[in-house]
């Protein structure tokens, strides 16, 4: 591991290829903050994936690619004259200092737990902004649907508002289902997006409180019908047939076979 000096050093000399970048290179001189934000959007994506194939060379080389595009923006900042990345540091370092009391402030030394600072993160935070803003204010409108619905109820329970008991959270599931099916059977497709949007919400909130990432148990459900359809998609060519050659039955064996061998 590299020592701090060596850090900063690293740190540097990011800062400074970025400079000469911005001043030699006619791509990364043309470039502005709208035109950048995908590829940014692409390469938290990219870290995440690292992260969850539990590569952490590639996790390394994600931060970095990630870190260049915080001071490309900072570097764009700079030459607006609105800001430069002491700034953007800066601003972390005082939000983290306001927000960890028990650490830095005068309940420092004070023996606290994850859950207590976990269910008091947001009434803190909402200290910080001085009530300027709502607590839902701070999730991004364009975050997926289901990483945002997912970042509400986290939020919700940091102000304690939260099942008591997790069980609980089926009675909930059960309504949204019920509802569903009276959505269905109604025929209006307003009232089915809106009950079938209910009842995603509660599955997630019941994936929440029992600790299950609702964002990874779908990617795995996905990935599992990626690999099961696969195979029958390769089987089918093999016998040198089309997916309009086969019956619901065949495809249904087809995709047992795949069940069985674990895919």
């Amino acid at each position: 591991m590299h020592t701090r000096e060596e850090k900063v050093e690293a740190f540097g000399r990011l800062l400074d290829i970025m400079d000469t970048l911005r001043e030699k290179c006619p791509w990364n001189a043309e470039q502005t903050f709208d035109s950048i934000r995908r590829l940014t959007e692409e390469e938290v994506y990219e870290l995440s994936d690292s992260i969850l194939e539990g590569d952490r060379k590639a996790t390394a080389k994600e931060i970095g690619d990630l870190l260049y595009h915080m001071v490309f923006y900072a570097r764009m900042g700079q030459e607006e004259g609105a800001f430069d990345i002491a700034d953007s540091i800066n601003k972390v370092c005082d939000k983290m200092v306001f927000r960890h009391p028990h650490v830095f402030g005068p309940d420092a030394g004070k023996e606290t737990s994850a859950k207590e600072i976990a269910d008091t993160w947001e009434l803190v935070k909402a200290k910080e902004k001085g009530g300027n803003k709502r607590v839902m204010d701070g999730i991004p409108k364009t975050m997926p649907a289901l990483l945002k619905a997912l970042s509400m109820q986290e939020k919700a329970r940091g102000c304690g508002f939260d099942w008591e008991k997790k069980e609980d959270v089926w009675d909930k599931v059960k309504e949204e289902v019920r509802e569903v099916s009276d959505a269905v059977a109604d025929g209006s497709p307003d009232k089915m997006e809106m009950e079938f949007g209910d009842l995603m919400f509660a599955v997630i909130n019941a994936a929440r409180l029992y600790g299950v990432d609702p964002e990874n148990a779908l990617n795995r459900s996905s990935e599992k019908f990626r690999r099961r359809f696969t195979y029958l998609e390769e089987q089918t060519l093999r016998k040198g047939l089309r997916f309009s050659d086969l019956t619901l039955r065949e495809m249904d064996a087809l995709w047992d076979q795949a069940k069985a061998k674990g895919l």
